[in-house]
């Protein structure tokens, strides 16, 4: 099942606006070199290793450019992918296919990026129990297709912006005048307002961890740039009371060793923010 945030409303509102960037007034290069009725073949040849994503997306930016292209999909979303594999085909207007070319391969490179950084991650904390989350460290107007390439790595989405989740992080506790202070106000606002919001709070030490207990009346506890030492600590002290979250600068290097410490989340911004893109290609045969 797929998450809220993707419908086929959010699909192609993304796709039309994507589109009137680049292609403005006219594909003018299409237009003024290649005739109107020619009809031609392309594929989408796969030029690196790692998992496929947004195949899916693909056709839906085809059919959004020409309703009369032809896709045939020969790899799905999450297969494993290596040098020369071919992806996809699609035929139809010449024309057409060069216009949504760009668009295809610009969602697909970062995404199949994504989600190949994501795998390896997903890999790294195998067995330990801990679920690898995103953030909202993400490009602006493409969250929608970063988040989806997370999940199709492998990984879980955190929230998905400022208005499906209440996360009191170092900031907020701060302007609130402490921990306490920002909960009960958390707690008075919702009820105010009539949502029902999960709360997560940020914890930067155990003292925090400790303050949170005591005011209570959260979902989850942020463990942020802790130690593995003082993580198993704080992990002990919540004692499943609430969910655990690790947070902070997390690496290839260090997300055994803080998932071995007990935590039910890891969120990693550099699933989005920080990925080398997959080589992709579309060609002409």
């Amino acid at each position: 099942m797929k998450p809220t945030y993707l419908t086929e409303k959010s699909i192609n509102e993304f796709i039309s606006l994507a589109l009137a960037e680049d292609i403005g007034d006219g594909d003018h290069s299409s237009l003024a070199s290649i005739p109107e009725d020619a009809q031609n073949q392309a594929r989408l040849l796969v030029k690196g290793e790692g998992i496929l994503a947004g195949v899916e997306l693909a056709g839906y930016i085809f059919k959004a450019v020409d309703a009369n292209l032809q896709v045939e999909v020969l790899l799905q979303d999450g297969a494993r992918v290596k040098y020369g594999d071919v992806a996809l085909t699609v035929k139809g207007k010449a024309q057409s296919i060069l216009t949504a070319e760009r668009l295809v391969l610009n969602c697909m490179q970062r995404m199949s990026g994504i989600a190949t950084y994501t795998s390896h991650m997903v890999s790294l904390i195998e067995g330990t129990g801990a679920k690898l989350l995103d953030t909202r460290k993400t490009t602006p107007n493409f969250r929608i297709m970063e988040k989806w390439a997370v999940l199709i790595g492998g990984g879980h989405n955190h929230r998905f912006g400022l208005f499906d989740m209440i996360i009191l992080k170092d900031n907020h506790v701060d302007y609130a005048g402490g921990i306490r202070e920002a909960i009960e106000a958390t707690k008075r606002y919702l009820k105010e307002k009539g949502k029902n919001l999960r709360i997560e709070v940020e914890t930067r030490n155990l003292e925090e961890v400790k303050q949170v207990l005591d005011t209570g009346g959260v979902d989850r506890i942020m463990l942020d740039n802790m130690t593995p030492a003082m993580m198993r600590e704080a992990v002990t002290m919540i004692g499943g009371k609430y969910e655990t979250e690790a947070s902070g600068g997390i690496t290839e290097e260090t997300i055994r060793a803080v998932a071995e410490c007990g935590v039910d989340y890891i969120s990693v911004g550099a699933l989005t923010h920080s990925i080398k893109s997959m080589d992709l290609s579309l060609k002409a045969y």
